[in-house]
């Protein structure tokens, strides 16, 4: 059967990317969600034994010996896994693209413990990057297990990427969307039913097992709605937070970049010793207010209309919200800095929802009607995201998911595009492409030009596509198209047929592995002695389907 533009997706296929994802979604789901259901527990063991110590001083001492050793521990950990460093978006995006590798078994074990222990000595940390790294590292190992080729592991890895995002946040469609404006930014066929039959598989399980252990599985902020008489003055109100929100997200990923360029010329005790900073502060500011440790899901909860007030040492209202602001600030700008094995997700939905609700206090002495509080810092949310990790598809939807109310989609787009056009203003990248971009720079590795030629075959992923539409092998850049005698540069748009040879240039770091990628992606590898046709104009007319030689490619990936 056929789909648009030339796209056609063979059944066989098909039904093997629905059977890998549906077992990648099993497993990537069985494994995230016990890991958040223990995430959550310990997040209010933290906050119990926090208060205890509160209350009895003589223990503090204590306490900072623990954190002290802990930070010892995690810091001797990302030395010799170096793959945890960091929240896990950045290096789970790195494998779906085929940079980084998992070990699988490795990896899921390690990832797991770290992150549930970095929660435990109290910081402020989030597990949905953690469940992505999880995810992905099972969807890795449903390949290997499978004896999978490189193509069909990255569409793995990103099933159980999505899945574990989609079990985070409990927002299926977040998962799914995660799938194309982070780990490939284009969309293919396989991509989707993979990432789509890895999520739907992963909620099934996180449901039955959380309603197993009579847990809630309900939407995150179930209790927020936009009024219905939201007139002009809402809006202008809105775009006004908006703005500020925006550039304080700028100011916020300028801070990240910061702390994290000084926390690499720290290298005391072989660079394990800068782990002690962020287990000192969780512990100092754990004391101040228990209010910051955890990922920020009860502290949003306490914002809104239906929350309890917040309170720091018994100080006014917008008093202890700017302290745990700051608390959140600093500490999750130091844990993303020293790379711990943790999120920042969930903590800037946080930081968002308290800057909305304190415009919504300064708004209301203004004339906004304090009914839109809880609304504006929904839109705040979104908009400090959107304005720090610059993906404004999943933040809108993520809106919409969070609080089961589509009244937000358009109120949440318009807020996500003054975020991200704020954001271009100020030349910000996405946030987990620069951490990603950090990883590969320590590592070193830079590959050798490699050339290939390979003959297009019927049942090839990429016969009867696009150059656009092919999920090719990182680096992979198709150079020329050789057809029934004519030579061409092809564009995005040409439909590569069965018997075409295409000459394919890249820079991989495992030769081997590239190669075996572009044998399953496209078909025959040819022989490299051979002559590759130039990709130059030939004097004789392409064939009709194909644009013109004459223009220069433009779309290439």
């Amino acid at each position: 059967m056929r789909g648009a533009k030339g796209i056609q997706f063979k059944l066989g296929q098909g039904a093997q990317t629905v059977a890998v994802g549906a077992l990648t979604g099993l497993f990537a789901g069985t494994v995230v969600t016990l890991f958040n259901v223990l995430v959550t527990m310990t997040e209010e063991f933290a906050r119990g034994y926090f208060g205890y110590i509160a209350d009895h001083p003589a223990f503090i001492p204590l306490l900072f010996l623990a954190l002290f050793s802990g930070g010892i521990v995690i810091g001797g950990v990302l030395r010799f896994l170096p793959m945890l460093r960091g929240s896990g978006f950045a290096q789970t995006e790195g494998a779906t693209s085929g940079r980084l590798r998992f070990k699988w078994y490795r990896d899921i074990t390690s990832m797991f413990a770290a992150s549930l222990f970095t929660i435990f000595m109290g910081l402020s940390a989030g597990a949905e990057g953690p469940s992505v790294f999880i995810g992905g590292a099972c969807g890795s190992g449903v390949s290997d297990l499978l004896r999978r080729d490189p193509t069909v592991r990255r569409y793995q890895i990103t099933g159980g990427a999505c899945a574990g995002l989609a079990i985070g946040l409990n927002a299926p469609l977040t998962g799914i969307i995660f799938a194309y404006e982070e780990a490939h930014k284009r969309f293919t066929p396989e991509v989707f039913v993979c990432s789509f039959t890895s999520v739907i598989f992963a909620v099934v399980v996180r449901n039955l097992l959380r309603g197993a252990m009579g847990l809630s599985v309900g939407a995150f902020l179930p209790t927020v709605s936009l009024p219905a008489d939201a007139g002009l003055i809402f809006c202008l109100f809105a775009l006004g937070a908006a703005l500020v929100v925006s550039l304080v997200g700028v100011g916020f990923y300028r801070l990240l970049l910061l702390v994290k360029r000084l926390f690499s010329r720290i290298t005391f005790w072989k660079n394990m010793g800068k782990c002690t900073i962020p287990f000192l502060l969780a512990g100092a500011f754990g004391l101040v207010t228990v209010l910051y440790m955890g990922s920020g899901e009860e502290l949003i909860s306490m914002l809104g209309s239906g929350g309890e007030p917040v309170s720091v040492f018994g100080a006014p209202l917008i008093a202890s919200l700017f302290i745990v602001l700051l608390l959140k600030f600093i500490a999750t700008a130091v844990n993303t800095g020293a790379e711990l094995p943790c999120c920042a997700s969930i903590p800037m939905l946080a930081m968002g929802a308290i800057l909305g609700r304190l415009l919504a206090m300064l708004f209301g002495k203004m004339g906004m009607d304090p009914a839109f509080t809880d609304a504006l810092m929904v839109l705040c949310m979104v908009t400090f995201f959107t304005s720090v990790v610059k993906a404004p598809i999943t933040g809108i939807i993520m809106t919409v998911e969070l609080t089961w109310n589509f009244s937000f989609l358009l109120p949440a787009v318009v807020c996500s595009a003054i975020a991200y056009l704020v954001g271009d203003v100020f030349h910000t990248m996405p946030l987990y492409e620069k951490l990603l971009e950090g990883i590969l720079e320590e590592q070193g590795e830079e590959g050798e030009k490699v050339e290939a030629r390979v003959r297009v075959l019927a049942d090839a992923p990429a016969a009867e596509r696009t150059v656009r539409d092919v999920l090719w092998p990182f680096s992979a850049l198709v150079k020329g198209v050789e057809r029934e005698g004519h030579s061409f540069a092809p564009t995005g748009e040409t439909v590569l047929k069965e018997g075409d040879i295409l000459l394919i240039e890249g820079t991989p770091v495992e030769r081997e592995e590239f190669l075996r990628a572009l044998s399953s992606t496209a078909g025959e590898l040819l022989p490299a002695s051979a002559e590759a046709p130039p990709a130059e104009p030939s004097s004789e007319e392409p064939p009709a389907d194909e644009p013109s030689s004459e223009e220069p490619p433009k779309d290439d990936p």
